[in-house]
This record gives structure tokens, sequence and C-alpha cells, in this order.
């Protein structure tokens, strides 16, 4: 790390000497007396109710000072926003003692110090409610000074903005945009929302491992790592299927997860490597009742955090409310290129591709060519809430077949604003057609498809015993965070995405002597 200080970040430190010298605790050990908020004194003070507020005492940040000669306004950020202070000499000031205001307040204060305070509200001639301060602590010294946020009248117009900057120093990011808290309080009323709608229809909420020794339920490529003590390579979880449909076999009916998951490929607006997915599972039901079940969800859940259905991102209003638009992935595709793939073979699929320019190469099976084919002309078209059903028996190892349509599985995709946002099947219970699909994915394998799934000889074991029909949902909680509150890229929903380490901050790349 580079540890050449900043003029401003030097002029700190010695403040920070000199209350040390003053006997001045800039951390002290104390239990600080917070009564109130900045929101609940600006929504609920007013004249009448004056009397209520004659004893406030409040903590937060430092976010401007206007030094007015004996008497100083400044404005105090806590956890729920922002409320002007107003300090006056002759109130914080002991008899004689001059330190608290002289000294302390009007030269070793920084903008971002963190301060307690204690006082009445009352409102200014200007009609702002405020805090008239009678005395104040230093709860925590700055060293780093705030990147710099003008602000007129109320109205912020320097936002700090620059992206490496917001994602890398989140907690900076967090104080000078208070905006940003609100994707994130949204985020928790959104699985707060889905885990009780899940919970009031009886679903059990289970934990699963995240190492594992197979990266089974998805088709990606895993990060690996080593087990000292074993000896062993482990996978991070790609998904948490098989483990919760083994549940399934032991007898729980309904049972859910949200699974930190992790897959070792690209990073863009809508993938980061470690990310967070819903997954249920549930006895006696198809793919059908799933579909009926998501939209009951989806429309609870945008209510809890919107208060509406409905959401606007950019020109398109987003309605969640049910029911959705089902179509088949044949019918989308041949919609969309005006070529009808049923029963195409796969180097028919190669050629089809071919001539819509899409990249396939002879690692690519059927599945993964028809999957590219609906990723690059269809999927993009889908910006109300759109079921893909019935997709091809290739691109779903896990899925049952369908009851009626040779060729297909039962399976189905929610699109929202062109993207998928949840992926779902009847689960494919049969144990020796699994082991027949884990085979044809093996072979993919060897012909060098890194997504291609492993053979799980201990799930196919579980099937053994009998899992009863069942239906299992997947949801990409980060993609709908995005929706749900207007963010265009999964970082902005997440508090620390992953990120090249910054230089001086590389010590990821020496070597680790623990082992």
């Amino acid at each position: 790390m580079n540890n050449q200080l900043s003029e401003q970040e030097i002029v700190r430190r010695e403040k920070l000497s000199e209350l040390s010298k003053r006997g001045i605790d800039a951390y002290p050990a104390a239990l600080y007396p917070v009564n109130t908020t900045a929101s609940f004194i600006k929504t609920n003070y007013n004249e009448e109710k004056k009397g209520d507020f004659a004893n406030v005492c409040i903590a937060g940040r430092i976010m401007s000072i206007r030094d007015m000669g004996k008497a100083s306004f400044g404005v105090l950020q806590d956890h729920s926003g922002r409320i002007q202070i107003y300090v006056r000499k002759d109130d914080v000031t002991n008899g004689d003692d001059k330190t608290q205001y002289d000294i302390v307040w009007k030269k070793l204060l920084d903008i971002g110090d963190i301060i307690g305070v204690k006082g009445y509200v009352f409102t200014t001639k200007t009609g702002e409610i405020s805090i008239h301060v009678t005395s104040f602590i230093l709860l925590s010294k700055s060293l780093r000074p705030l990147p710099v946020v003008k602000e007129k009248d109320g109205e912020t117009f320097d936002e700090v903005t620059d992206a490496e900057f917001r994602y890398r120093q989140r907690y900076a990011d967090l104080i000078v945009n208070p905006h940003v808290k609100e994707t994130f309080v949204k985020r928790t009323k959104m699985i707060n929302a889905i885990r009780q709608f899940l919970n009031d229809r009886g679903a059990l909420e289970v934990d699963t491992p995240v190492l594992q020794n197979i990266p089974g339920g998805a088709a990606a490529r895993p990060f690996i790592t080593h087990h000292n003590a074993l000896d062993i390579l482990f996978y991070l979880r790609i998904a948490n299927e098989l483990f919760l449909k083994r549940l399934i076999v032991g007898g729980f009916e309904w049972v859910y997860e949200f699974s930190r998951n992790f897959r070792n490929e690209g990073m863009d607006r809508t993938h980061n490597p470690e990310f967070t997915v819903l997954e249920f599972y549930t006895a006696y039901k198809d793919y059908l009742w799933m579909m009926e079940t998501t939209e009951q969800l989806m429309e609870a859940t945008a209510l809890a955090v919107n208060g509406t259905s409905k959401v606007t991102i950019g020109e398109n209003e987003i309605d969640f409310k049910a029911p959705y638009k089902r179509i088949s992935m044949y019918n989308a595709i041949k919609e969309f290129t005006q070529i009808d793939i049923t029963n195409k073979d796969e180097n028919e699929l190669r050629e089809v591709c071919s001539r819509l320019r899409i990249h396939a190469d002879n690692k690519m099976g059927k599945g993964k060519l028809i999957d590219e084919i609906f990723s690059a002309k269809c999927e993009h078209h889908f910006i109300q809430p759109t079921f893909i059903i019935d997709y091809p028996v290739e691109m779903s190892p896990l899925t049952k077949k369908h009851r009626s349509k040779p060729g297909l599985v039962e399976r189905f995709e929610l699109i929202v604003n062109g993207k998928e946002i949840a992926n779902a099947y009847s689960e494919l219970n049969d144990p020796l057609e699994q082991r027949e699909r884990f085979e044809e994915q093996s072979k993919l394998m060897q012909r060098g498809d890194d997504e291609a799934m492993f053979i799980d000889y201990d799930f196919l074991r579980a099937l053994e015993y009998g899992m009863p029909p069942t239906s299992g949902i997947g949801f990409g909680i980060d993609r709908l965070c995005m929706l749900l509150t207007k963010q265009p890229s999964i970082q902005d929903v997440l508090l620390f995405p992953q990120m090249r380490p910054e230089k001086g901050f590389e010590e990821n790349e020496t070597v680790d002597n623990r082992q």
C-alpha cells in the first residue's frame, strides 16, 4: 500500500496529536445515550411538540460546517438522514474554559468526524428544523477527508459518481451518497418479503454446503480450492440444487435456501463471480404449479418493496402483476429468426448459427447451440415478465421429459427486461434416466465444454431411494434486486463487488504462509 499521505491527511494527524496532548480521547470507549434520529426529528417536530424535543441526544458524522464567528452551523448525518445543528460559543463553553468551542470545534474538528450532540430542537428564521447544541463530544476522528460533494438549497449537484471509486470504497460511497443506502435497504425488504411468502406457505429454510466434492446443479465453470486437512480438492458451489433435492428424498416437502454461489466466469453488468440465488423445491408439484406460484411471489415482492406492482426502467414500465405471458422456446426462436429449429440435429443447428452470425465452436453440443441462438436473437425482446417454456431435452439434464411433447422437457425460465430472472423444472426423479443424462454431460466435458455437469454418484444413489414428483426453481436475487431498485448494473446491488486489486493493495498476490 502507498503510505504517502496527502496534505490534508497530515493535517488531520496533527490535530489528532493535539487532541491527545489536551487529554481528549479521539476514540472514546463509551456508551453514548442516543435517544432519537435525524429523520424522526424532521418528521415529527413542530412548535406544539417543542417540549417533547427539549432534550435530544443524537450522534453522527459532520458533513459541513459554516463558521459565523461566535457561532456555527453544521450538518450532522446519522443512519436515518441529515439534520442541521447550531453551535454557539456561549452555550458550549464552561465558564473560562474555551476548549470545547474555540479549540475543539473551531480548530480540531473536521468534516467527516463523528460526534455526539445534546441540545434542543428549534426552527430557524428560514424555517429549517435544527438542533441547538448545548454540549458535544468527539466520538471518532476521521483521518481521511471525504470526497467533496457540493450541495446548495438542499440539492446535490456534484455527486460522486465514479464507479471505480464507488465500488472499491463502498463505505465512502454510502457516506457521501446517502441515497445509495436505500438500494440496499430495499434489497433486504425484498429478501424478507420472499422469506415471508415462503414461510407463510409452510416452506422450511435450510442450509447446504458451500464446499462441495462435485460442483453440481448447473452448467458452469467452478472455482477450485484445496482442503489442507483432508488433502483433497473442493469446489465452491455453483448451485445448491442437488443438496435440496436430497432433502426432498429424505422426506421434507418444501425446502428453500438463499444460496451464495460462485462461478468462475466472465463479469459484466449482469454477472458477478459471487452472487445470490434463492432455490426452493416442493414435492408433489410440477412446473405448471411453479409458474403460478412464481407469479404470486413476484407480485407480492414488488408490492412489498415499492408499494406497487409496476416499476419504470428507462423507457419501459414493467408490471409484475399476474398472470404472465407464456411462449415455448422453439416458438420464440421462430418468431424472432423466422427459422423453425424443431427436430434439427447438431450439424443443422451449427448451420443456423452460421446463417445468423452467431459464434459456434465444436465444443458446443445441441443444447448449447440452441441456447446461443435464443440468447442472441430472442431474450432481449422480452421486457414484460414472460415464461419461456418447454425446452429441448439437451439443454436440461436435470429436468423431467415433457409429458406430451417428445424431445422437450418441462422447464421454464422467467425473462424480465431482457434477462433471465428465474429457472424452474418439473424435476427428473428417474435415477436411471438421470444417470444417462449425466453421462451425456460427461461426453460434452470430454469434448472440452468446461461448463458441462459432473456425474454426481451420491445424488444418483439418493434418487435410487425414491424422490417424489417435485418442482424446483432458482431465482437470481441480484438481478431481481436490479429490477426492483432500477439499478443498471449488478455491482450497484452488491455492497462489495469483486474487482481487480488496485495498485498498492496487492496483498493477495503474496505468499500465504498460514497453510
